[in-house]
């Protein structure tokens, strides 16, 4: 199973994409979240994954950093349908509210030739807390991550060897240990290094830093840690100075990947 970071950045970078990813499992794709734009397309590319042949996707919430590459998807996607160019259905998975505001949006800035293939063979699935679908011939339970700021969705992914646990973008909330407990693998969102959180003020925007991710994954004995959502200032040393950081905090396998970076889970 491969882990492929389409982008690993917060919402207001420029040097790296915003944080995005795909789970390939057997030949099958998960695409998690779009990032912000159509560069969603380019970052397939470059990852060599074939749009074509991703059919799941669940996206965590409604923030524009996440959601806006999701409608790019929607319009390749359908409009590809209809010239009969994408073999199969496709499904969208996300909370009730996120699935409204999907499809209106697609119904604004789509040809209604090609939105015609939603509900069709473009589904839109609302997904609801604790919830758990066979996606890809595995089970991925859906939970709400108790945000204050948007409504967000996080989730479990169980394979053959354990479980991988997504928290979102935002700080880990109690609500939240009885699905990311036991897990094998823990994706957390880092905004920044503790040492430079009065340069960053992850709190203010309520994100986390290496420090507090690396001390969660430690009080959970999770022993793979991957980190993401970062800022980008200081992206040619990303990998140095988190890995630094969290050392101090966190002796699992520490993951600080760049965008396209590829992580065998």
């Amino acid at each position: 199973m491969k882990l492929t970071m389409l982008g690993t950045g917060n919402a207001m970078v420029t040097e790296c994409y915003n944080t995005c990813f795909v789970i390939e499992d057997n030949g099958k794709y998960l695409m998690v979240d779009g990032g912000g734009g159509n560069t969603i397309l380019r970052q397939l590319k470059l990852a060599e994954i074939d749009w074509h042949d991703i059919h799941e996707i669940f996206v965590t919430h409604k923030h524009v950093d996440h959601v806006m590459g999701i409608i790019w998807m929607v319009r390749i996607i359908c409009q590809n349908m209809r010239a009969g160019k994408y073999e199969g259905d496709a499904y969208i998975y996300a909370h009730e509210d996120l699935i409204e505001l999907i499809r209106d949006l697609s119904s604004k800035l789509i040809q209604a030739k090609d939105i015609a293939m939603i509900g069709n063979r473009m589904h839109l699935v609302p997904v609801s807390d604790g919830e758990t679908r066979t996606i890809n011939d595995r089970e991925v339970t859906f939970f709400d991550i108790g945000s204050t700021k948007a409504k967000q969705f996080g989730f479990t992914y169980k394979y053959d060897e354990g479980k991988l646990a997504c928290c979102g973008d935002e700080p880990y909330n109690e609500c939240e240990k009885p699905y990311v407990e036991g897990a094998n693998w823990l994706l957390h969102e880092a905004f920044c290094l503790y040492s430079q959180a009065n340069v960053f003020s992850p709190y203010e925007k309520h994100h986390s830093t290496v420090k507090d991710a690396c001390e969660l994954a430690t009080s959970l004995n999770i022993p793979n840690l991957v980190l993401y959502h970062t800022e980008d200032k200081n992206i040619d040393r990303r990998k140095e100075l988190y890995g630094s950081e969290g050392s101090n905090y966190y002796s699992g396998n520490l993951y600080i990947p760049d965008d396209l970076e590829v992580i065998e889970i």
